[in-house]
């Protein structure tokens, strides 16, 4: 039987197209709809054309990156390849999911985000008596814009010195490219927590030792995290960023030793503190200090684009200084909903 994903023509020029990534472009000439109830279900339209091709990209039987270049429809395929692979690398250890409370596709490089900020009084709960005027809530764009950043690595490589190697192996290299580029919009987003987006919305910074938190003792405590959380009312504190020092310093505490805590990291890999927010380590914090937030309000990610190639290159096999980049950005949602927590000793 045959199918017409093994007659699709491949060119350049799939890539190039505005608003439409090469997976959307191939999945819209081969729809996976067509191939319900058959042995390729299951598979996207990429993966077809690997199929088609007999491309292994990964596992012991995995084939060298010259085979991408084998023919002219199937070198095609190789920045999507490439782009996939970087991807994989970005989100497997990212932590961003876990911080950002929604995240919008945005075309272009300067985006303005909306606010709502009610004033004491507009933050009371009042019982609406009969034909009384209902309260109001706000919403606005902010003043300045939000400004998205460009973050990749160069592709530094001889088409020689890679051709034969395996696929596998190659897929190494270009997922520590991206986690490197996820590393870079996490410096960024910890940046807009800590010190806003340009919109007078940084966060409030509290010292341990310095009233309202623990006043007197100047070393992290348990005592000291829980003025830290009693400041968030009326969000919660369910998420904590930290760098390894201070989740060492916490994990020392007595409090923390607690043998479902450690039962929990085992079978999850994940830290939940006592006071029930996630403990999320990362070296883009800055040490002796704690980043608390409310994830569900705090911050937006905004992505002018994912993993892009340099296509045309990577086709013609000029990989000696490929870009591969990724646009994005960050905006305070609501201030209140993250704070910083400072240790002096």
């Amino acid at each position: 039987m045959a199918y017409h994903f093994e007659n699709l023509r491949l060119e350049k020029g799939m890539y190039g197209r505005s608003g439409r990534t090469f997976a959307q472009t191939l999945e819209e000439l081969d729809p996976s709809e067509r191939y319900r109830d058959t042995p390729l279900e299951g598979l996207d339209a990429f993966q077809r054309q690997l199929k088609r091709f007999d491309i292994h990209v990964k596992g012991v039987g995995s084939d060298m990156v010259e085979k991408f270049f084998h023919t002219a429809d199937s070198a095609v395929l190789f920045p999507e390849f490439v782009s996939r692979v970087v991807r994989q690398g970005l989100e497997e250890e990212s932590v961003l999911p876990a911080i950002t409370a929604t995240v919008t596709r945005f075309d272009g490089m300067d985006y303005r985000s909306i606010a709502s900020v009610p004033t004491e009084e507009q933050k009371k709960l009042r019982r609406v008596e009969e034909g009384a005027e209902i309260p109001q809530t706000t919403i606005r764009t902010q003043e300045n814009l939000v400004r998205l950043h460009k973050r990749g690595r160069m592709l530094v490589a001889s088409y020689e010195a890679i051709r034969f190697q395996r696929l596998d192996l190659f897929s190494v290299t270009l997922r520590q490219i991206g986690a490197y580029i996820g590393r870079m919009h996490l410096e960024d987003a910890i940046r807009v927590l800590r010190y806003g987006d340009g919109n007078q919305n940084p966060a409030a910074v509290f010292t341990v030792g310095t009233d309202p938190v623990t006043k007197g003792s100047k070393t992290m405590s348990y005592g000291a995290l829980l003025d830290f959380w009693s400041q968030f009312d009326p969000y919660t504190m369910n998420t904590m960023l930290v760098g390894s020092d201070m989740m060492l310093a916490m994990l020392r505490l007595p409090e923390f030793q607690n043998p479902l805590t450690g039962l929990n990291f085992q079978g999850t890999g994940t830290l939940t503190s006592p006071l029930g927010a996630k403990l999320l380590r990362t070296c883009a914090m800055p040490a002796k200090t704690v980043i608390g937030l409310d994830r569900k309000y705090a911050l937006e990610q905004i992505c002018g684009s994912e993993i892009t190639v340099e296509y045309d290159k990577l086709i013609d096999r000029q990989m000696e200084r490929a870009a591969i980049t990724s646009i994005s950005g960050f905006a305070k949602l609501f201030t209140d909903a993250a704070k910083v927590l400072t240790v002096t000793e």
